[in-house]
């Protein structure tokens, strides 16, 4: 072979063998990337931090996938709310359930006093003793007709009176309420009577921001409002008069104000009237409350009457949340946590756990996280509502439905007869809900209270309540053991239990 011809044949093999090792090293790395992306969501700390924490894994939470649920395209909302149209589910069993228990007890399902049986009714005027003066005004009228079953009765005019009284009266000071995480204003009337005042932050539109935990979110006044109506809808009326109104910033808020309020008013470059007051959050220029220029919206809640005359018990909400961006709450993590609950008196017989089984579907239709407390009226001891204040961070993600706030109903499978039989006939009647609502709220001077999403959510919901209260008429041996037409058939009571003062539960594991 001639020389020319061995070196090609030599830089041919060399080329080969470099192609080879080539290879080689691509086959090795390939390996090692697949074996990176397999940890995915693994967050790596560095070695003293892992030494001390080790590694963590980011999941996602139960109601981010259930939001997901509700991120679908509009073709396939289209398409799955014609076919929910078509096979609606009229709960058919849940309502047989019913229909036999009413018989057992003599009752119709429809329009049953479950759970209110005819009894002593007493109101904090008859109880204090107040006089005819002090009922004279519509502020005594309300706070003194408070009874030891509700906050209000079913045809009361003074409820009217009340709203129609904030609406129209005039303002004659303005002071900021202390304490709290965000800007109110007490509100004081030319007759001597008083509101709580939260103004507009933002548009209807604008819901809960997606990266807020619901401890950091904002209130909305038009929540307030939607709530009252909900409430009174429900049939529960525990819940304050709460209107909306629309202020004029400088003849109602600035020249009445004084001290440390007075000095947050500023002129924003778009020429709005702003102030921002003192709070924990929110309370700075960037976050300030302006008016359009000077107007602006805000909700209106009538005040209960002085602790001095009828004094409030606060009790930590035994389903209360942890309030902390990682710490998860004890019942989050016990699936058994209302055995616990049921144990403790006053939850352990008549209608307090029954309360807090409407307080949470309450909760739920209006998609309210934010419920660490509750408060009673200490003159009717333990037997009586709990009040349904504060709901300001309510009505926040019209496409998400937290399905943890039915914590209670799930966990423990009690609810009253009246309660499901009311959900029943929104669900499945000639009005629905949501048509009931908006109805109730067009009489506001705020209206639209609520956007058409947040309104379809209602009955949204009122579905997965019902499909909650199914599946536990299912796993339960009887349906007594779910469906209570009268409180006083709920006991749990056993020797030696414990007794909460208001402070029995933590949250916190």
């Amino acid at each position: 072979m001639k020389l020319k011809e061995r070196l090609v044949m030599a830089a041919m093999g060399f080329s080969l063998a470099v192609v080879l090792l080539v290879l080689l090293d691509i086959n090795l790395v390939i390996p090692h990337t697949e074996h990176v992306n397999s940890h995915h969501g693994l967050v790596k700390m560095g070695e003293r931090e892992s030494e001390n924490y080790k590694s963590r894994i980011l999941q996602k939470t139960s109601s981010q996938s259930q939001e997901y649920k509700f991120s679908k395209s509009e073709e396939e909302k289209s398409n799955s709310d014609t076919k929910s149209k078509e096979s609606k589910d009229d709960f058919k069993d849940v309502v047989q359930f019913l229909m036999k228990i009413s018989q057992k007890h003599n009752r119709h399902w429809k329009g049953s006093k479950a759970g209110r049986p005819e009894k002593s009714n007493p109101t904090i005027g008859e109880v204090v003793s107040v006089s005819e003066a002090e009922m004279s005004s519509v502020w005594g009228r309300f706070q003194y007709s408070i009874s030891k079953e509700e906050m209000y009765s079913a045809k009361d005019p003074t409820i009217t009176e009340v709203v129609d009284t904030m609406r129209q009266l005039p303002i004659v000071g303005i002071s900021q309420k202390e304490g709290g995480t965000q800007l109110k204003l007490i509100i004081e009337y030319e007759d001597g009577g008083q509101a709580l005042f939260k103004p507009m932050r933002f548009p209807r539109t604008q819901e809960t921001l997606p990266n807020h935990f619901y401890f950091s979110d904002y209130e909305r006044h038009n929540a307030e409002v939607a709530a009252f109506h909900l409430d009174q809808l429900l049939g529960f009326r525990r819940a304050v008069p709460v209107t909306g109104r629309i202020l004029n910033i400088t003849r109602d808020i600035y020249s009445l104000a004084e001290g440390d309020l007075l000095k947050t008013f500023f002129i924003s470059p778009a020429g709005n009237i702003c102030f921002h007051g003192k709070c924990s959050y929110y309370c700075d220029t960037s976050h300030a409350i302006c008016g359009n220029p000077d107007m602006l919206e805000g909700s209106f809640a009538a005040f209960l009457p002085a602790k001095s005359v009828a004094p409030r018990k606060t009790w930590r909400h035994p389903w209360r949340r942890s309030y902390h961006k990682r710490r998860k709450a004890e019942w989050e993590n016990d699936p058994d946590y209302c055995e616990v609950v049921k144990d403790v008196h006053p939850y352990n017989q008549g209608r307090r756990l029954l309360d807090i089984m409407d307080l949470a579907i309450f909760d739920f239709l209006m998609g309210n996280m934010d419920r660490h407390h509750y408060e009673t009226f200490k003159l009717f001891g333990n037997d009586t509502f709990p009040v349904h204040l504060d709901h300001g961070r309510a009505f926040g993600r019209s496409g998400h439905d937290e399905m943890s706030i039915l914590a209670p109903l799930y966990q423990c499978c009690v609810i009253r007869h009246s309660t499901l039989s009311m959900l029943l006939t929104y669900h499945s009647g000639p009005v629905p809900l949501s048509t009931a609502l908006n109805r109730s709220l067009s009489s506001d001077p705020i209206k639209p209270v609520l956007t058409n999403q947040h309104l379809e959510a209602v009955d949204r919901r009122v579905g997965l309540v019902l499909q909650v209260a199914r599946e536990c008429l299912d796993s339960a041996e009887i349906a007594q053991n779910v469906i209570f037409i009268s409180d006083e058939l709920y006991s749990n009571v056993k020797p030696d239990q414990p007794v909460d003062d208001g402070h029995y539960f933590k949250g916190e594991q």
